[in-house]
């Protein structure tokens, strides 16, 4: 569910760009790197946002989407595995869950989580931690969960066949773009810089 709701909400922020030949290509690509990682069993679903944004987002239970303004700079098919083989590796280490899972502890310990929970039931129970899964989205994961995601994502690109050094090369072209460029202020809040990555 709360995969389902994360991926809502991003589709609420940007549709599906309408390229049934692209996203095609782009779920083909995903779940044959997918199919590399210890989460094999997921029902994956890929998608390209229409977004000129640069991005990449992954949400629980399987679902990965990047922007079309992400695969418009990349420059190869191996880019493009690197890509959604961060996003896959965010998954299989479960880097949203633990982090909402986190969040609820810090709330319950102040008091905060209890009486939200008491007081709107289930149902508000799940608001608040869609809430918080929108909170990933716009400040982004801790440091080291990206830097692990771009560990295992050379890890999966590699086992699928592909040049484990892809998403090293989009890392490159996106360190070369002007900071300032307004299509980069949400990938920069929420990512480490790609030089760091790098």
């Amino acid at each position: 569910k709360m995969g389902r709701d994360s991926a809502a909400t991003l589709l609420g922020a940007a549709p599906l760009l309408n390229d049934p030949a692209l996203q095609s290509y782009v779920n083909k690509v995903g779940t044959w790197v997918a199919q590399q990682s210890s989460v094999s069993n997921l029902t994956w679903r890929f998608g390209v946002l229409d977004s000129s944004n640069i991005n990449a987002f992954a949400a629980p239970s399987g679902y990965v989407l990047i922007t079309k303004g992400l695969i418009a700079i990349l420059k190869n098919e191996a880019e493009l595995a690197g890509v959604l083989a961060h996003e896959v590796g965010h998954i299989q280490q479960q880097h949203h869950l633990r982090q909402v899972v986190q969040q609820r502890i810090s709330q319950a310990f102040i008091g905060e989580s209890a009486n939200v929970s008491f007081q709107m039931g289930l149902k508000g129970d799940s608001e608040v931690i869609q809430f918080k899964t929108t909170d990933l989205y716009s400040n982004g994961l801790a440091r080291s969960d990206e830097l692990e995601a771009d560990r295992v994502g050379a890890v999966l690109a590699a086992r699928a066949g592909y040049d484990p050094f892809g998403l090293p090369a989009a890392l490159q072209t996106m360190d070369g773009l002007s900071a300032d460029d307004p299509s980069l202020a949400l990938l920069f809040k929420a990512h480490p810089k790609p030089a760091e990555r790098l």
